[in-house]
Order: structure tokens, then sequence, then C-alpha cells
């Protein structure tokens, strides 16, 4: 009995970790004003035919916090990184001197700091539905279980609380991962 109640809190905190991680990377694509190389996980250099994340192929330093630098290890790979980048649709033009690429991060307007914003909130609102709906799988499993395996009625009563807590806690994870973001985007 209490084997798969156990099995299913371990799987639900596990899907629950996964949403929040999932808004973590999220957020790394979010351009907040200051470097991050974290947005440039979604570029794909063409590298001997092949598809190859940008990060694989060179170093990615940030230099005074508003500059990307890019040293690739293959410098004849220089213009096939460019293209990349600016196929990317980053919002950023590489700006390269031969030996490395910079990626100057321009300061963001007022308007684009708040729609940012917006972005950040939706995304924290898609993971807290993600948790919910977690929750209810849960809640839906744990009836289940009662039926199946005769569950005495404090048992059920007590584990949904657990289930909540649980929830409760996620989401205000989402809160603190959400309202960080916002201070960074809105920070000058």
């Amino acid at each position: 009995m209490t084997e798969s109640l156990d099995e299913l809190f371990l799987f639900g905190e596990e899907k629950m970790e996964k949403a929040i991680a999932q808004l973590q990377r999220e957020f790394s694509q979010i351009r907040s004003g200051r470097a991050n190389p974290g947005i440039l996980d979604k570029v794909l250099v063409e590298y001997y035919g092949v598809p190859t994340p940008l990060r694989q192929m060179s170093q990615v330093s940030v230099q005074d916090g508003t500059t990307l630098v890019i040293t690739p290890y293959d410098k004849g790979i220089m213009k096939d990184i460019e293209k990349a980048i600016i196929k990317a649709e980053i919002g950023i033009t590489p700006n390269s001197d031969g030996i490395c690429i910079r990626l100057p991060f321009p300061p963001l307007t007022e308007d684009r700091r708040r729609e940012i914003t917006k972005d950040v909130k939706k995304l924290g609102e898609d993971s807290k539905v993600a948790i919910r709906n977690i929750r209810r799988d849960m809640t839906d499993s744990l009836k289940k279980l009662e039926k199946s395996e005769n569950l005495p009625e404090d048992v059920v009563k007590d584990n949904q609380d657990k289930i909540q807590k649980l929830t409760d806690k996620y989401t205000a994870n989402v809160d603190s991962a959400v309202s960080a973001k916002e201070k960074e985007v809105m920070t000058v």
C-alpha cells in the first residue's frame, strides 16, 4: 500500500521538478539587457554538413556584462557562425574581427522591458498550469489507489493534503523564479 503511495509522490515531485527546470531553460532564452550565453543555446552551425550547437564548437564568454565574446576553436568557420547567429534571429548583429565574434547587447527600452515582463509572467503562469495538471494526475492516481487497495478515508485525506502542500511548494518556486527574472529584466 505505502509502496505505491511513495511512488505516486516520487513521480509527482519529479514531474514538478521538470516543470521548474523547463521554466528556467525558457528564462535563460529571454534577453534582459545583460549578456547571457544561454541565448545561444538554440543556435546551430552547419559544420561539415552536420548542424552543431554553437557552444560545442567555440568558447563563449561575457565581457563587461553587455557583450558576449565567441571564440571558435576552428577559425575557418567564423562566417558560418555569423550566418547561424543571424539565422537564429536572436535580435543581435554579430561583429567579427577575424579572431572572435562579439555580440553587443543593446540596452532595452522601458516599453520593451515591460513586454518582456509580460512574457515572463505568462511563462510562469504556464508552469503553474503544468504543476496543477500534475496535481490533478496525482489526485486521480490516489483515487484509483483508494478503490483498488481499499485505503481508509483518513489516509486518502492526509495524502490529498500532502499533494496540495507539494503543489503549493512548487507554485511558490515558480513565483520566486518569476519575480527574480522580472527584477533582472527591469534593472537598468
